[in-house]
């Protein structure tokens, strides 16, 4: 219960200095920020459609977060996550692809889910295996394979599955109706994707509490030249790591692919693995935490839109505000960690 206030109470202490800069920033732009912060809560959450988008940028963007939980807590900076999104969409898009006359819709769905977890894993354990083997940082190995993935993207986009006799942005062709994933009509949302997460979010807090593995990702993160003082392998838990982190990414991936733009497109990662580095970091590694800051996030992404459209903003404040976010949970965790300083009253 102490942990729980203790995270509440920092949640809240970042809320408050996130509208406090944010609002400090809107006026130096000479908005309103009441009618700036009205329109952003209308654009996300004033209709059910609204609420459709919002869960349906919530949902990958809380399965990349469950994801990062695992590589953060073994000290892995897993920037690659954003190229595990996309990996996991190709190899979707690869399997869904292959459904013909006679096929089976449910097998090629399911099918495509595994495909696209595996692409995600499988990148995922190449920048691992970069860092284990090669001495290369995961942070450099992570943003070169990311733009290895988005220029895949793109050459099959613009090459072999581009569309019957034209090639553009707009992506490869609709996949099957059939093998779009069930949507409820008034929201444009997917039940499945919503069952995915919530199964995704139980997963990861039991693994986290309870499993040994998860303990000995948190013992290697806080001291790994001890690891072999007690027959710990760092090199195989990280990999362990990062692919159970490509994992959720691929199957955010697959989400994108099959349940939201039923055809690969060249943004269908959408920025949501970046984002989601910024989620964890803001839920403090909670697993608790991480859908209420994530829902927070897709608010902002949805919302902004309604900026430029209703107060003539540049929707670009959102990302000043989500900034704001980063500022106020830094100064918090540094107020933090300054009061709990042996000899501080915690």
């Amino acid at each position: 219960m102490k942990n729980l206030a203790r995270l509440g109470t920092d949640f809240a202490v970042t809320l408050v200095g996130a509208f406090g800069l944010a609002t400090a920033v809107l006026l130096f732009a000479g908005a309103e920020p009441l009618s700036a912060f009205s329109a952003l809560f209308r654009g996300s959450l004033g209709s059910l459609l609204r609420l459709g988008y919002v869960m349906n940028a919530w949902i990958p963007l809380t399965l990349c977060a469950c994801g990062l939980i695992f590589t953060f807590r073994i000290g892995l900076w897993n920037i690659g996550v954003e190229g595990q999104v996309m990996m996991g969409a190709i190899l979707a898009t690869w399997a869904l692809r292959c459904y013909g006359e006679g096929g089976s819709p449910v097998l090629t769905v399911a099918a495509a889910f595994a495909a696209g977890m595996a692409g995600g894993a499988l990148w995922a354990l190449l920048a691992g295996y970069l860092k284990t083997k090669g001495g290369v940082h995961e942070i450099f190995t992570g943003l070169g394979l990311n733009f290895v993935a988005q220029a895949i993207i793109l050459w099959l986009v613009f090459g072999p599955w581009k569309r019957a006799g034209v090639a553009s942005m707009s992506g490869t062709e609709t996949f099957s109706r059939d093998l779009w994933l069930p949507a409820v009509t008034a929201m444009r949302l997917s039940p499945a994707g919503l069952a995915l997460v919530a199964a995704a979010l139980v997963l990861t807090a039991v693994l986290i509490r309870y499993s040994r593995a998860a303990l000995r990702l948190k013992a290697l993160g806080n001291n790994e030249r001890a690891a072999p003082m007690f027959g710990l392998r760092p090199q195989a838990y990280m990999l362990l790591a990062m692919a159970v982190a490509g994992g959720f990414a691929g199957l955010a991936g697959t989400i994108q692919a099959a349940g939201v733009y039923h055809r690969l497109i060249p943004a269908i990662s959408s920025n949501y693995g970046y984002l989601a580095l910024l989620v964890v970091m803001l839920a403090n590694y909670r697993v608790a935490a991480v859908p209420l800051v994530a829902f927070f996030f897709a608010c902002l992404n949805v919302g902004s839109i309604q900026l430029p459209m209703v107060l003539e903003l540049d929707s670009s404040l959102s990302g000043v505000i989500q900034g704001a976010l980063v500022l106020s949970a830094l100064a918090v965790h540094g107020w933090r960690s300054g009061i709990t300083k042996p000899g501080r009253a915690p």
